[in-house]
């Protein structure tokens, strides 16, 4: 009974063997990538602000934070699934752990409270990742 199997919509072939609905590359990841990159970068500046007026700084600030930000999540969200298992998840581990601990320094606090919080952060994102990749791996 595979024949009868469903399929994913816009996944259907036509008895040519090309793919029928979207051909593009998928712009969920894009998508993603670019809203939490503007709600990082927002945050990032309004960090930075410190309760002061805003000023045209804090928005270069908030607009270039978020720009890298986003690249590196995309750059993830790309080349990610590649990789194996193990470093894919040590990636997106890593990649949590410096934004948070870098937001975390942003309000004053000691470097290494931030890089304690960054470690710790790090950590739970990676696992998180390795056990969500491990559950979903074929």
């Amino acid at each position: 009974m595979a024949h009868a199997a469903p399929t994913a919509p816009g996944r259907h072939l036509r008895a040519t063997g090309t793919r029928t609905g979207t051909e593009n590359v998928s712009k969920g990841p894009l998508v993603r990538a670019l809203l939490l990159g503007l709600v990082y970068g927002v945050w990032a500046a309004f960090m930075k602000r410190q309760m002061g007026p805003v000023d045209a700084g804090n928005v270069f600030y908030g607009i270039l934070c978020g720009v890298v930000f986003a690249g590196i999540m995309y750059t993830l969200a790309r080349v990610g699934p590649r990789l194996m298992r193990e470093v894919h998840a040590a990636a997106y581990g890593a990649f949590g752990g410096i934004a948070v601990g870098y937001l975390y320094s942003l309000a004053d606090h000691s470097i290494l409270r931030s890089c304690w919080v960054g470690l710790i952060t790090g950590i739970a994102v990676g696992l998180a990742a390795f056990y969500r990749y491990y559950q979903r791996e074929p």
